[in-house]
Formats: C-alpha cells, sequence, structure tokens
C-alpha cells in the first residue's frame, strides 16, 4: 500500500514552493499577524521590543502556517467536493499527506522554538494550545460534529492579539481578553456569510454548517443578531478607558457599514452576490478595526 500510494504521488505534477505557500493559507495568516501586532502595540506605552516583535510574530505565524497545513490533509475529502478548495495542492496530488505533515510539523516545531528560547514559555504555550484548538479540535472535530462549530472553534482563531500582548507583557490582561473576544464574535457572522454563499458546496460535502442544518433563512437572522452583538462588544474598549474618541469614531463608521450588509442579506430572498459581499466586507472590517485601534493608541 505505502509503495503504491508514493507511486502515486511521484508520478503527480511536482509541487512547487507556491504550493507549500498555499498550504500556509498565507491571507488568513497575515491578518492573524496583523492582530498580534496590534495587540502588542496596545501592550506598551512606547515602541515595542524588536525581539517580541519580530521574533515573537514569526513564532505566531509559523504556528499557525503548520495548522493551515495540518487543515489541508484533514480536510481534502471534502475539498476536492467544493469549488473554492477543489484546486488546492492536496486536492491535485501535489503533495503527498505525510509531506504536508512533515511540513507542518518542522514549522510548529520551530515556532516552538522560537517562542519558548527567544519570547517567553507563556506566549509559546499560548500559541501551542490555539494551534491544536484549530488543527486538532476543530478541524477534526467540531467541524463535523456540530452547527456550531465555528461558534466553538473560533477560540483559537481569534488567540492573536493576545499572543501579540504576552509575547511584550509576559502576562494575559483584560485589555488582550477584550480584543480576542472582539474577534470571537466577529467570526460567526464573517464565516456564515461564505457559508450562505457557499450553500451548494457545504451541502455536496456534508458539513455540517449553519445554512445547511438550519436553512439560510435562519443563518442570515444568526448573522445579525452576531452583528448587533459585535457592535456592543467593539465598544467594550473605549467604555474600559482602552481606546479614545478616535476610536470610537472610527469603529461606529465600520460598524455601521457592518450592520448595512447584515441588514440586506436579511432582506435577500433570492441567490445574488450580497452574502460573498457581507463576507468580503467583514474581512476589511477586521483589518479596518485594529489599524483604528493602533492610530488611535498612538496619535
Amino acid at each position: 500500500m505505502t509503495t503504491l500510494t508514493e507511486s502515486h504521488y511521484n508520478n503527480s505534477v511536482k509541487a512547487t514552493w507556491r504550493d507549500y505557500l498555499e498550504l500556509c493559507k498565507p491571507r488568513v495568516v497575515m491578518l492573524m499577524v496583523l492582530t498580534s501586532i496590534v495587540g502588542m502595540c496596545l501592550a506598551t506605552q512606547g515602541a515595542v521590543p524588536l525581539v517580541p516583535l519580530i521574533i515573537g510574530n514569526i513564532g505566531i505565524a509559523l504556528a499557525a502556517c503548520g495548522a493551515a497545513a495540518v487543515n489541508h490533509v484533514a480536510d481534502k475529502h471534502i475539498d476536492k467536493l467544493m469549488a473554492r478548495t477543489k484546486n488546492r495542492p492536496m486536492v491535485k496530488d501535489k503533495i503527498a499527506p505525510r509531506q504536508c505533515l512533515l511540513f507542518a510539523g518542522v514549522l510548529c516545531a520551530a515556532s516552538m522554538i522560537l517562542l519558548v528560547s527567544m519570547v517567553n514559555t507563556l506566549t509559546a504555550i499560548l500559541t501551542f494550545a490555539s494551534m491544536i484548538g484549530y488543527a486538532g479540535v476543530y478541524t477534526l472535530y467540531l467541524k463535523y460534529a456540530t452547527p456550531q462549530n465555528i461558534v466553538i472553534g473560533g477560540l483559537a482563531g481569534a488567540a492573536p492579539p493576545l499572543l501579540g500582548w504576552t509575547a511584550v507583557t509576559g502576562q494575559v490582561s483584560p485589555e488582550a481578553l477584550m480584543l480576542v473576544l472582539i474577534i470571537f464574535v466577529w467570526t460567526p457572522p464573517h464565516f456564515w456569510a461564505l457559508a450562505i454563499h457557499r450553500y451548494d458546496d457545504y451541502k455536496n460535502a456534508d458539513v455540517p454548517m449553519l445554512p445547511a442544518t438550519h436553512g439560510i433563512r435562519y443563518t442570515k437572522v444568526q448573522i445579525l443578531l452576531y452583528t448587533v452583538l459585535l457592535i456592543a462588544v467593539t465598544l467594550l474598549p473605549y467604555v474600559a478607558g482602552m481606546s479614545g474618541l478616535l476610536y470610537l469614531i472610527g469603529v461606529m463608521a465600520l460598524n455601521a457599514r457592518f450592520l448595512y450588509w447584515a441588514i440586506k442579506l436579511f432582506r435577500t430572498t433570492g441567490p445574488d452576490r450580497t452574502a460573498f459581499l457581507t463576507f468580503k466586507y467583514s474581512i476589511v472590517y477586521l483589518g479596518l478595526l485594529f489599524i483604528v485601534l493602533l492610530l488611535d493608541h498612538y496619535i
């Protein structure tokens, strides 16, 4: 069996560095690093020390890339059934599962070595926990166990600002947890909008995403409710005195636009691009929100 498997992949199209880069889900990792950097900046009044800033974010990014690579292996059987993932390197047999897992293992090991030796143990432990949470708990279990998968599993993806904070301070604080809470509440409306847009994919792949199990209309209601909750949660940094007026003005403008898309999506009845546009805006929203947090902190 091993010989046949190795022969199969040896005869396939040779993988390039771009294929390995795709395993890392670079766009997702870039957004995670941005939130980590903001966590670092908010944790200090002056300039962020270079070692946590550079080595800390490299370590966090390597762990995220490793977890993403494991996700490619675990999801290969459903990726080939979905339009947005059918051309991934694993699906096209450019990379064997063993190679992919070895690649992931090297990335994760490098991450832990850097964080433990040059940043601090707490950041390494929390990074490892979030990595296991995404690659293990969410990908291997929650994704197929419950339509609330993205809600529960979203905690792992919400960790980067906390990791950035602990990389600088060596401790967990309420302010860092507020940043985690923002991403945690943002994740369901963000991902469920994509799940509506890719409804047929998830239905065909038999993945229990909320639109496939409870219907598109029910999911739209949940997106609207979570958007309202997100508006309340994003006010916490201002209410707690962590951020000032610039953040309040910026986040209210961002929230108004998010609410516009959530309401528009709720009102749509037929198939259109509203769900996809809501998903796209949600990515822009989170990036701009953390940039506004950063500007407010220094200005």
